[in-house]
């Protein structure tokens, strides 16, 4: 960094620090958080020479088309100019148009898009997926999702083994992904295990009272354990290790032979409706069910 750009990012960063001061001071706490979420998400821009937040709600058409994965930007001028993007009814073909993105529909290919600023995704995911961007037996999970999703760098929050079924959440939120991947966050996961060996009660109280892993420090208890059936078990677990329900059943004499999770915090994949292979966006009620 040059001398002159040196000094102007300093004004601008106290220029920052005063305004967001004001924001702090002020009896509206909510707004000082509306800005720093604003500026995470590239909602809004700072002026490093002014200090000044300002919207950043209008983009010109090909970061739109880019930022939602419709590929590089070059590409996506193509799309414009070819007439392959539609708004309101109208053709587009100047990239260089500014739009307002809030409750922004657009029209690629004749297909409807909802601009998101960010993706929050559940995904009921089928037997033999592997969660990793590059997987290495099985298919990915991501190839379940429109490929723009890939453009834009979704990923799962947490994974489940390839061989393990049901809700899976998928984000290109950063600090939302870190979040919910946190080991300080203690949302109870439901899980539906079939096994190999009849479930006992022995089973249950044992699972309930704690089964000692060989790389944990402390026995690993389910916060919620009942017999579903002979080979059938339900298990509330919050700490999310490493095939942890597989481990635990293991380390109390039996064998997991089937896995399912139906419900992460207070959502369940019941209540969202998605048949298996199947995904949905997730509304703000529903995301506030996971914590």
């Amino acid at each position: 960094m040059r001398y002159p750009e040196r000094l102007i990012y300093l004004k601008g960063i106290g220029h920052l620090y005063r305004n967001l001061t004001l924001y702090f001071s002020s009896s509206v706490p909510a707004q000082s958080w509306c800005v720093f979420k604003g500026l995470a998400q590239g909602r809004f821009t700072l002026s490093a020479a002014s200090g000044k937040v300002t919207s950043m709600s209008k983009l010109s058409l090909d970061r739109i088309l880019q930022s939602q994965g419709f590929g590089t930007r070059k590409y996506c001028r193509s799309l414009i100019e070819d007439g392959d993007v539609v708004i309101d009814g109208v053709t587009q073909t100047n990239y260089r148009t500014t739009v307002e993105t809030d409750g922004l529909v657009l029209h690629v290919f004749e297909e409807e898009w909802v601009y998101r600023a960010h993706l929050y995704l559940a995904l009921n995911k089928p037997a033999n997926f592997e969660c990793s961007r590059k997987p290495s037996h099985h298919p990915g999970v991501l190839t379940l999702l429109p490929e723009q999703f890939t453009w834009r760098e979704v990923q799962p929050v947490g994974r489940l083994d390839h061989d393990t079924t049901g809700m899976l959440l998928m984000s290109d939120d950063g600090p939302f992904i870190h979040a919910q991947s946190s080991p300080k966050r203690h949302v109870p996961k439901i899980y539906q295990a079939a096994t190999q060996e009849p479930v006992t009660d022995e089973l249950v109280a044992q699972l309930l009272a704690g089964v000692q892993l060989h790389d944990e420090p402390a026995p690993l208890a389910a916060l919620v354990c009942i017999k579903r059936g002979e080979h059938q078990l339900e298990i509330v677990l919050e700490q999310g290790k490493y095939h942890q329900v597989k481990r635990m059943l293991a380390a109390a004499g039996n064998h997991c032979s089937a896995l399912h999770r139906s419900a992460i915090g207070s959502l369940t994949l019941e209540s969202l409706g998605i048949a298996e292979g199947e995904w949905c966006y997730l509304t703000p009620e529903q995301i506030a069910l996971l914590a």
